[in-house]
């Protein structure tokens, strides 16, 4: 099922793209592949129900089960041993990733205190985009009075997109609030 937010980037976005880049073909548009919200956890080393409310957090702001990440390698000096619940993810695609990309830009980054958009230097070079976010509460389905702590998260917007300035054009057609 579409929905309102897929048609709009499939009339709309594509058109535009496709006239500011001069593309030849349809399937040469860059396209939203993947968003990818994520939660690390360093203070789970020492207690174990700090990892239980982050997945109970994601859960109810992606409407998907997040999976635990686990570290790759130890490291001494963090007490930190290959294995280790360090924090959890959740990779949203389709419609789920459409709806999180209107609420992300829509709802939650406007209830950002002191809010001049997002920054458009946070791309990676192969069109993709990271994003910060310091607190899980500007989420609507967080309450307050139910959380331990504020956790921050790191959202990545993967794009098929070639070069930074493609993804750029793709996430502004789509809403995305970046800084002048």
């Amino acid at each position: 099922m579409k929905t309102a937010y897929m048609e709009f980037y499939e009339k709309e976005v594509r058109s535009a793209l496709m006239r500011r880049f001069q593309y030849k073909n349809v399937m040469e548009v860059p396209k939203i592949e993947k968003i990818t919200v994520n939660i690390g956890l360093g203070e789970a080393l020492q207690n174990i129900k700090v990892l239980d409310s982050a997945t109970g957090d994601i859960k109810l702001i992606t409407g998907q089960k997040p999976v635990i990440t686990k570290s790759k390698k130890s490291i001494a000096s963090f007490k930190l041993r290959e294995g280790m619940s360090i924090g959890c993810m959740v990779t949203l695609r389709r419609e789920r990733m459409y709806e999180f990309l209107h609420k992300l830009v829509y709802i939650v980054l406007p209830r950002v205190r002191d809010f001049k958009g997002v920054s458009p230097k946070s791309f990676d070079g192969r069109g993709n985009y990271t994003l910060g976010l310091r607190e899980q509460i500007i989420f609507p389905e967080i309450e307050y009075d139910k959380i331990d702590k504020a956790r921050g998260m790191n959202i990545t917007i993967g794009t098929t997109a070639k070069t930074d300035e493609e993804g750029f054009e793709l996430l502004k057609l789509m809403g995305m609030p970046f800084r002048s």
